[in-house]
């Protein structure tokens, strides 16, 4: 080869190395991503909360006497569990219990005399009855027959009058016991008692009305627990009771609990005019579930509405706008803007009908900078698979 077609060549493949160096050195620095494959699996149609729920007790009840008094007896502290007719507290009550003492004597000494009353009027009316017989034989006039007979009737009076007196002076004692039972606070059912406010020798007075005051105890069934949760006025009409849910609580992270919708409000709440929501109850399935639960817990359902099984699948937060993805492309290194078809959708997964086959790496780091259509990229080490 002549020499100068040799440098020619030379120079060339120089100028051409140097241009590549230059476009390498210039070019936009790769942006790293994080991916997912296109799988197979199952997309629910679900309605989740618009804003928190909260774990609820079946039963609950705020406690307090149903009049004022000093607290002579707290027979409970915060975290007991009791059972059903088990004292809490009682006021100092000891008039009361003097005036029932009273009135059940007042009660047995009118019982006894009813009975020598009647004993009494059994006698008469005995007496009357053999005057009767002997008037028949004219060995007795019938003026003392007359005399016996009234004096029987007068007797039985006073014996129906006496029982009746007897009955009054147990109705006395039942008022009596009434109202030493109102200064006692017992437990309405089996629970754990959550709070109490008062002390011993305290005096506790009852809410006037229309304005609430602090319960003596608050009394909590740890037995049975549900999600109350608003739902938006418009997905509302879709929810049936019976249908399936999940529950997620902060206080359990990741965690997702089964459940299953029990109750729909009958009316809408518009504390917030414009975001109007449904109350809708949830409960949980697994008694399990149950036993590591409190009261309070903030939580968020989705109701499950239906069902997509073995479906080609995409992490919902890949979705962009109008349906776009971006796909990444191993091979080449970047990054390729494409449309779907989507179908049911959640919080977690979207299905996808068309535009992308299984094993197709969608980005879902969308917010992170210079990711976006035919950008370089490159896989982040964390990236999940």
């Amino acid at each position: 080869m002549p020499r100068h077609r040799l440098n020619l060549l030379i120079l060339a493949v120089v100028i051409a190395g140097g241009m590549g160096l230059v476009w390498y050195s210039t070019r936009p620095k790769p942006v790293k991503v994080l991916v997912k494959q296109v799988e197979r699996g199952i997309v629910e149609q679900t309605i989740a909360n618009t804003r928190a729920g909260t774990v609820k007790a079946c039963r609950r009840a705020k406690l307090s006497p149903s009049l004022g008094g000093q607290i002579a007896i707290l027979a409970v502290k915060e975290g007991d569990r009791v059972k059903a007719g088990a004292l809490l507290l009682e006021l100092w009550n000891k008039d009361l219990k003097a005036q029932v003492a009273l009135n059940e004597s007042e009660a047995n000494a009118a019982k006894s005399h009813a009975e020598a009353t009647c004993l009494r009027a059994e006698v008469a009316r005995r007496e009357a009855d053999r005057l009767v017989r002997l008037s028949k034989t004219g060995a007795i006039s019938i003026e003392s027959v007359d005399k016996a007979v009234t004096s029987a009737e007068s007797s039985q009076a006073d014996c129906e009058s006496a029982r009746a007196s007897t009955n009054v002076s147990r109705a006395r004692v039942g008022v009596a016991r009434a109202q030493l039972e109102r200064t006692r606070l017992v437990a309405p059912f089996d629970g754990v008692v959550a709070e109490i406010n008062g002390e011993l020798n305290e005096y506790v007075t009852p809410s006037p009305p229309g304005i609430p005051t602090p319960p003596a105890v608050d009394l909590i069934d740890n037995t049975c627990f549900y999600v109350a949760a608003p739902i938006d006025e418009v997905d509302a009409p879709r929810i049936e009771v019976g249908k399936p849910a999940r529950i997620s609580l902060d206080a359990f992270g990741d965690q997702r609990f089964p459940g299953r919708v029990r109750r729909i409000a009958p009316y809408v709440l518009d504390i917030e005019k414009q975001a109007r929501t449904v109350e809708v109850e949830v409960e949980f399935t697994r008694p399990e579930d149950i036993r590591r639960l409190l009261a309070g817990y903030s939580a968020d359902v989705e109701v499950i509405l239906d069902a997509r099984r073995d479906t080609l699948r995409i992490p919902t937060e890949a979705v962009l706008e109008d349906n776009r993805v971006l796909v990444f492309l191993p091979d080449e290194e970047l990054l390729e803007e494409r449309g779907i078809k989507t179908g049911m959708s959640n919080w977690d997964y979207t299905e996808v009908r068309s535009g992308l086959k299984p094993d197709d790496l969608v980005v879902i780091s969308l917010d992170r900078k210079g990711v976006e259509d035919g950008a370089y990229a490159r896989l982040d080490p964390e990236a999940p698979r």
